[in-house]
């Protein structure tokens, strides 16, 4: 079993009679991945199955050797998850005590605690939103601390579902700045294609099939000839 790659074969996924992915296969072991493709082209299903969100309901999803069927609570322990609204991961009043609130559920104890939420906010330059509430955020800063709420948990991989569809150029360009800078597996669903600059791979969407797989320059050009 394959411990340091996350492993896709034959995986198709069904919703009463709607097919959202069909026979899907891929070996994602590169740093910075990419996925494309319509609404509707099955994008965010392949994004939940790297975390167990998402189930096959047929073939088989392994995450760092760990099957998401039998192992999905360790697996989310390892793979955080990044949605488009963060106002769906903003659960705490305040920055910190949203921030808190994962490492208690894990049974942090207090002093590393309080250094971890300290260390990521630092590190994404945020450290001034310490004790600002959650709902009185930008929307920028509420996906830069839903952002900060995974990361101080310390996942091997982080999976995002267009973490920027609901912000402007300019705080678009600065959370994907900030994504080239993590030390972690990273994989991005996005309409934005601008973000995938520097990528390793880039992953092809269509109609609930995996129909290209490539560089990003080759990826991209074989969306573009998809679209009407």
């Amino acid at each position: 079993m394959d411990q340091s790659a996350i492993v896709l074969e034959d995986v198709t996924v069904r919703f009463g009679a709607t097919t959202a992915l069909e026979n899907a296969s891929a070996r994602l072991v590169e740093r910075r991945i990419g996925v494309i493709g319509d609404n509707g082209s099955g994008k965010s299903t392949f994004a939940r199955l790297l975390n167990g969100l998402v189930l096959p309901t047929q073939g088989r999803v392994t995450v760092l050797g760990l099957d998401t069927q039998s192992a999905g609570n360790a697996i989310r322990r390892r793979v955080g998850f990044i949605f488009q609204n963060p106002d769906n991961q903003l659960v705490m009043p305040t920055v910190a005590e949203d921030l808190d609130f994962g490492l208690k559920a894990h049974d942090v104890a207090a002093a590393a605690r309080a250094a971890q939420i300290d260390t990521v906010l630092a590190r994404l330059g945020i450290t001034h939103l310490k004790e600002r509430a959650c709902a009185e955020l930008a929307g920028g800063e509420k996906q830069l601390v839903a952002l900060a709420g995974v990361l101080v948990l310390e996942p091997s991989v982080l999976v995002c579902d267009e973490p920027t569809a609901m912000l402007d150029r300019r705080n678009a360009r600065m959370f994907s700045e900030i994504l080239t800078t993590l030390p972690q597996q990273v994989v991005v669903v996005t309409h934005h294609t601008e973000l995938l600059e520097g990528f390793d791979r880039v992953l092809v969407m269509e109609r609930g099939r995996l129909v290209a797989d490539a560089a990003p320059a080759q990826a991209i050009a074989a969306y573009v000839d998809l679209s009407p």
